[in-house]
């Protein structure tokens, strides 16, 4: 099997790969809070947000919101400077919902975090529901100057789940703001939670199906996290439900990328929740050697990205082996 040069060895597109590709060099991510909140907690559309989401508004890694964005990105430059050099930087606005503010608001924000001359990308982690065409047209002009990604929680396609969860909002309204930003060519990363309560495999891998065939650059594959003091975790402690165990999860992560198309930027695999905040899984603490074990098991099983849509590794002329993809375009999944 030879994988494609730009995956750095691994059998899928990992964010790393693609930054190193893009920027020549490692980038790293700085999480910031904005200081907003949500409108899944104000009373907009729900008081008790998302039924997984922590107090921090899963930004419990994220910087101090009572400073300014641009003394969190020097406090968070220096943090990672003391373990290496670092010249290239992703502002990651990532506490509660980044889009929830008047535009103005948003516009003093996130040209703070773009006028770092080492900022190289802004993130902004958002709702659907929470991109008005001013806001829109704000992210558009901001794209020109440096990239702009935007990234969705839409966790699940399936309505069952995602009303359990306290969503708040349709999958048609993940739909429009998809196609906006996509018209205005914002790059979109998904993100999905692997494990939610009441959902089998075939359920998560018809929202891996669904992704690919949407306009969506990048997918983060979240292992369920119950954290303290939510309303997952009484349901978890009341006995409603189990958490996925590491053979179970790490089975269940290489179907996913079997069933992704090669083109989507893996953000990321697995997760580590809140050390005081973990209730379970507790094997997720692990992180290292989770990712360790997935990629040994990758391996042994010959499973790459897109395996399960026909993309196949080949070799080229001349008797030299290059990484290429062979399609199946008769999968109805593609």
């Amino acid at each position: 099997m030879y994988l494609p040069s730009e995956w750095l060895g691994k059998p899928y597109y990992s964010l790393d790969a693609y930054l190193k590709k893009e920027f020549g060099e490692k980038v790293y991510k700085l999480s910031l809070d904005g200081g907003m909140t949500c409108p899944n907690r104000d009373g907009t559309c729900g008081t008790r947000g998302c039924i997984f989401c922590s107090e921090g508004g899963s930004g419990d890694f994220a910087g101090d919101r009572r400073l300014s964005i641009s003394e969190q990105i020097r406090a968070q430059k220096a943090m990672l400077q003391k373990k290496r050099p670092v010249r290239k930087y992703i502002a990651y606005f990532q506490a509660y919902t980044n889009t929830y503010a008047p535009v103005n608001v948003l516009e003093k924000l996130f040209t703070e975090a773009l006028s770092d001359p080492e900022v190289v990308i802004l993130s902004v982690a958002t709702r659907p529901d929470c991109l008005g065409a001013e806001i829109l047209d704000l992210l558009e002009r901001l794209n020109r100057w440096k990239p702009v990604w935007v990234e969705l929680g839409l966790q699940t396609i399936h309505a069952s789940t995602a009303a359990y969860i306290r969503r708040g909002y349709p999958l048609s309204c993940f739909e429009t703001a998809l196609e906006e930003l996509h018209r205005r060519e914002i790059p979109v990363i998904v993100h999905t939670i692997l494990g939610l309560p009441f959902e089998t495999e075939e359920m998560v891998l018809d929202t891996m199906h669904y992704l690919n065939r949407q306009p969506v650059s990048g997918i983060k594959l979240q292992l369920l996290h119950v954290l303290k003091h939510t309303d997952l975790a009484k349901d978890y402690l009341d006995g409603k439900f189990q958490v996925l165990d590491r053979d179970a999860y790490l089975t269940l992560v290489m179907h996913c990328l079997a069933a992704l198309r090669p083109d989507l930027v893996i953000h990321r695999l697995t997760g580590d929740g809140p050390k005081d905040l973990l209730i379970a899984p507790l094997w997720s603490q692990a992180k290292r050697s989770v990712l360790n074990d997935l990629h040994r098991r990758l391996k042994e099983a010959q499973i790459w990205q897109g395996k399960d849509l026909g993309f196949r590794m080949t070799d080229t002329a001349n008797g030299q082996p290059r990484p290429n993809y062979t399609k199946n375009t008769s999968d109805k999944n593609f």
